[in-house]
């Protein structure tokens, strides 16, 4: 064969060099996912059991990610407004801490979302479940939960306590016990918990249900005193504190719980590397032991058991909004 002409190895490299060339730049961009930092927005004021469940994976995952992940609070109308803009964004490197709100509630508490938790987002893993806590001001004459029935019910609408807004857990936590002890309270929504909280422990508030994280350094403070928890156990960090069913209302169970989605409409591949990452950072040692010292329970499932949580947790909340008649501001 003469020297000149190509060889069939040539012919083959040639062919490959081609056939690489007539690729979409996307095939690169994507297989690179994520090409800048991830931004992970919380749909709550500073000052939550939500920015500390984020912050806490947000760190992990920046770590294997190769790029960073910052956190971004974005409150407001119950956290619509951040759910929204994340499920309308396109960079691809923009996801959202769904919420036992935002996935299991507002479906149920306003007439029309501007989004839709199933056919907008997908989603990633469940990451935390966190023990609801039931506090009121430490001047408040009451020691447990039957003190602070017995209390409600002598002083009909004249009891308030305080939320992070109208259908967040917060909400449901109070309504639910309002529900099972026939008791008449008036709620006042905030938009966020730290401004509640800081209300709550000036006295213009008279009780509240917040995630644990946000409370164990009050509480042992002594600037709000905690009359139940929400959980089926006693909590070791709080061992001289019964749980709401200890205290007459057997079965009773209020927990809140935090998971990553991204927009369904993301390529499969980075968010099949989204999940990955996620689940092992929140399985890792560092956030289990994070979550643990601010009371919550790391999960890190895979995103079909998340999607299966999800809609258990929206049948469930269904039957309680029914009841309860839990409206948005300005429908109620």
């Amino acid at each position: 064969m003469p020297s000149h002409l190509p060889s069939r190895r040539d012919i083959l490299k040639c062919s490959a060099a081609a056939g690489l060339s007539a690729l979409p730049l996307g095939a690169f961009a994507q297989a690179a996912w994520p090409t800048k930092p991830v931004r992970l927005v919380v749909p709550f004021a500073p000052g939550g059991s939500s920015e500390i469940v984020a912050r806490a994976v947000a760190a992990e995952m920046g770590k294997t990610l190769g790029q960073n992940v910052f956190v971004e609070n974005k409150p407001g109308a119950a956290g619509n407004i951040a759910m929204q803009e994340v499920a309308s964004s396109t960079d691809e490197h923009t996801i959202i801490l769904g919420h036992i709100g935002t996935l299991a509630v507002n479906p149920y508490i306003f007439p029309k979302l501007p989004y839709d938790p199933g056919r907008d987002f997908a989603p990633i893993t469940l990451v935390s479940k966190v023990p609801s806590l039931y506090v009121v001001h430490p001047d408040l004459p009451v020691k447990n939960i039957k003190d602070f029935v017995a209390y409600a019910k002598s002083k009909p609408g004249q009891v308030n306590y305080g939320s992070a807004g109208n259908g967040s857990a917060g909400h449901l936590a109070m309504e639910y016990l309002k529900m099972v002890s026939q008791t008449f309270m008036l709620h006042v929504p905030y938009r966020g918990t730290g401004p509640m909280l800081t209300d709550l422990m000036a006295g213009r508030l008279q009780a509240a249900s917040v995630g644990a994280p946000a409370l164990l350094s009050f509480i042992k403070a002594g600037k709000l005193r905690c009359i139940g928890t929400g959980t089926t156990q006693r909590l070791p960090q709080l061992p001289e504190v019964p749980t709401v069913a200890e205290q007459g209302f057997p079965g009773f169970e209020m927990t809140q719980w935090y998971g990553l989605l991204a927009p369904k409409k993301w390529p499969a591949a980075n968010l099949a590397k989204l999940e990955a990452e996620a689940v092992k950072a929140t399985r890792g040692a560092l956030v289990k032991d994070k979550l643990a010292q601010e009371t919550a329970l790391a999960v890190g499932n895979s995103s079909a058991e998340f999607a299966q949580f999800i809609a258990a947790e929206q049948k469930r909340w269904k039957q309680v909004i029914a009841r309860a008649q839990i409206k948005p501001e300005g429908l109620g």
